[in-house]
């Protein structure tokens, strides 16, 4: 055998970088860039429209902050679980991983139940006294844009960690489906923590 051929048989083939595994977390990950370009279009406009408002009324003093601190502090530790329930299902504990998803799904229900109160408080009671109304006042329209657009993501977080619960449990699903519903999870709490910032707080 030629030295060029042993030094052709010792060189390993080379593997693509892309896996069946890495599949998935590509898609997610070019989701969530057309995702995060979508938010930052609407903060963006609200910080632009706000900034051109003469008369933008002081968030504090109509938004309920007590109520949203709750609702991102929620969701944080949302995102621990979520990174448990991983953690657990990587180590084949399957009881484990059911008790730490559920509770992320848990978390999200209660985020959307305080949003539901807080959206039923503020058109019932809250913008009829100082005069505000959705499509009427800038505020009040960016307001529900912002918050029902990540509503709308939270939902379909709930609804899609549900999915993949049951399908862990019935052995369909393994620990990268986990991960890749972790990505998106962990986006929409990072998502609402700009919101609540900017929106809330600033």
């Amino acid at each position: 055998m030629s030295e060029a051929t042993a030094t052709h048989a010792g060189v390993e083939p080379q593997e693509t970088p892309l896996t069946p595994e890495s599949w998935g977390k590509l898609g997610m990950w070019l989701f969530l860039a057309g995702d995060a370009m979508s938010f930052g279009c609407l903060i963006v406009g609200y910080g632009i429209l706000r900034h051109a408002s003469t008369n933008w009324p002081v968030p504090s003093a109509i938004l309920g902050i007590n109520l949203t601190a709750f609702m991102t502090f929620l969701l944080i530790v949302s995102s621990v679980w979520m990174v448990l329930s991983l953690s657990a299902i990587q180590k084949g504990d399957k009881a484990r991983f059911k008790k730490f998803l559920g509770l992320v799904i848990l978390g999200g229900l209660i985020f959307l139940g305080c949003q539901a109160y807080e959206w039923t408080h503020l058109i019932t009671e809250v913008l009829p006294h100082h005069n505000l109304a959705f499509g009427k006042d800038l505020f009040a329209t960016t307001f529900f844009v912002l918050t029902g657009f990540h509503g709308l993501h939270v939902t379909g977080g709930v609804i899609y960690n549900t999915c993949v619960l049951v399908a862990v449990s019935r052995g369909r699903y393994q620990a990268k489906h986990v991960e890749i519903a972790g990505l998106y999870w962990h986006f929409v709490d990072l998502v609402w923590i700009l919101i609540f910032t900017f929106v809330y707080l600033v």
